[in-house]
């Protein structure tokens, strides 16, 4: 649910073909915003793609070595290394290196507290809008830092599996710090739906739930502390802090990135015999089944960011368009799932964009085995308002057993051999 009408197409990588594609308008009080066709769109289309206005990975993500771009979330591993970390096998071997699209020589870190970013880029941009205030130089480590103690907070209230981060709250409110037009990031922001003060409340109490949700005041003095700017002074108070909470945990749409899922798509393009295909196809199959028993189904770097233009999106449970993050970062893709006609209502369904990034291998089974929502309220339709869906991942019933994240003693030295060596050559 959504933005407003401005100008909502501020943030797309080609502002004018969207804005000749799609319009955002009021639906009802129930549904706010809706993305409507102005034109035909043909199945499989791009209908736009979009950065988001700030973006963040998730603190345990980032704590339990899930390596991506401090900026932009691109998957800073390479797709064996990710397999390894994610096996809990540091000889494990990929075969077709090629395909994996991680260039290491262009990483970049700040040099003052050593963030990483997949480019310099990544990492003018971040210093050019919120860096420069959230950067903690020597103090990274320091436990009593108030940004840090802000991060651990949160992490002590808010456990896998993550559906938002209090980063996104400070990133926004850097943004503004270090904007010279402070109005013009105010008004951007003000654009996202806002909820009742009803609403709001059962917003923080699904993002912290029964036991933490009393939290939401040391939150809020810890953000005060680390961050107070006086433009934004209202979103300090009990009742604008409880706004911006709501606010980013309705609007904020689910990130992921994977190196591991690039190379298999990448691999799933390759033109080879039948013999290899079968072979290279049940070895990534057995790989996706080997990560699951070892690591569960957290295999991305995730976090969340806020999407202008996609937030007017609305869910359906037979949507006509999908989210998705082709590029292993940040900028989403909205594209048709069918042929929609001028006028009709574009939707998506908050399936977890993370899990549909884990490759063909695996994305039908969890499709297969989760239900989104219950019966439509019309024929073939079930139109829902709410982006606060895509916290709730039905496909993560499985809890998350932390330790096997990050093994506790380091692996034990193995010649470097892939299963795969025995039946085609990998000089591919």
């Amino acid at each position: 649910m959504a933005a407003s009408t401005g100008d909502v197409f501020g943030f797309c990588a080609e502002p004018g073909p969207a804005r000749a594609t799609v319009e955002a308008r009021f639906v009802s009080s129930l549904k706010g915003k809706g993305l409507f066709a102005i034109r035909n769109i043909r199945k499989g289309e791009t209908i736009f793609s979009e950065k988001p206005v700030v973006s963040s990975q998730f603190l345990w993500n980032a704590l339990y070595r899930y390596k991506a771009c401090d900026h932009c979330l691109r998957a800073l591993e390479t797709a064996e290394e990710n397999a390894q970390r994610l096996l809990a096998k540091s000889c494990w071997v990929l075969p077709y290196p090629a395909q994996c699209s991680i260039r290491k020589d262009l990483h970049e870190t700040c040099p003052h507290c050593q963030v990483a970013y997949c480019s310099a880029e990544c990492r003018q941009s971040a210093f050019e809008q919120y860096h420069q205030v959230l950067c903690l130089g020597p103090s990274r480590e320091d436990p009593k830092h108030p940004l840090n103690k802000l991060q651990e907070t949160w992490r002590n209230i808010h456990y896998p599996p993550e559906t938002s981060s209090i980063m996104l709250l400070a990133r926004m409110v850097a943004t503004v710090k270090q904007a010279k037009d402070k109005d013009r990031w105010i008004k951007l922001f003000s654009q996202f739906c806002s909820k009742t003060a009803n609403e709001e409340e059962e917003m923080v109490h699904k993002l912290l739930g029964d036991k933490f949700k009393g939290q939401l005041e040391l939150l809020r003095r810890l953000f005060t502390e680390a961050l107070y700017e006086e433009h934004l002074s209202r979103w300090f108070t009990p009742e604008g802090f409880r706004s911006l909470f709501a606010l980013v945990g309705t609007n904020g749409q689910g990130i992921g990135t994977s190196s591991l899922s690039q190379w298999v798509h990448a691999c799933d393009a390759l033109e080879l015999p039948p013999p290899e295909r079968e072979a290279l196809d049940a070895f990534i199959d057995q790989l996706y089944k080997d990560i699951e028993k070892e690591t569960g189904e957290f295999l991305n770097c995730e976090g969340s960011g806020l999407y202008v233009l996609q937030s007017c999106c609305n869910h359906s449970c037979t949507p006509n368009a999908e989210t998705s993050f082709p590029d292993n970062n940040f900028l989403l893709h909205l594209t048709a799932l069918e042929e929609i006609r001028p006028g009709e209502e574009i939707c998506i369904s908050y399936l977890d964009c993370c899990q549909r990034e884990r490759s063909r291998h695996s994305r039908h089974k969890i499709l297969r085995n989760n239900v989104l929502l219950g019966p439509s309220t019309r024929p073939g339709w079930e139109v829902t308002s709410p982006r606060s869906a895509v916290f709730w991942p039905c496909s993560r019933a499985a809890p998350l057993t932390l330790h096997k994240l990050m093994p506790s003693s380091p692996q034990p030295s193995c010649t470097r051999q892939s299963s795969l060596s025995a039946t085609f050559p990998l000089s591919v």
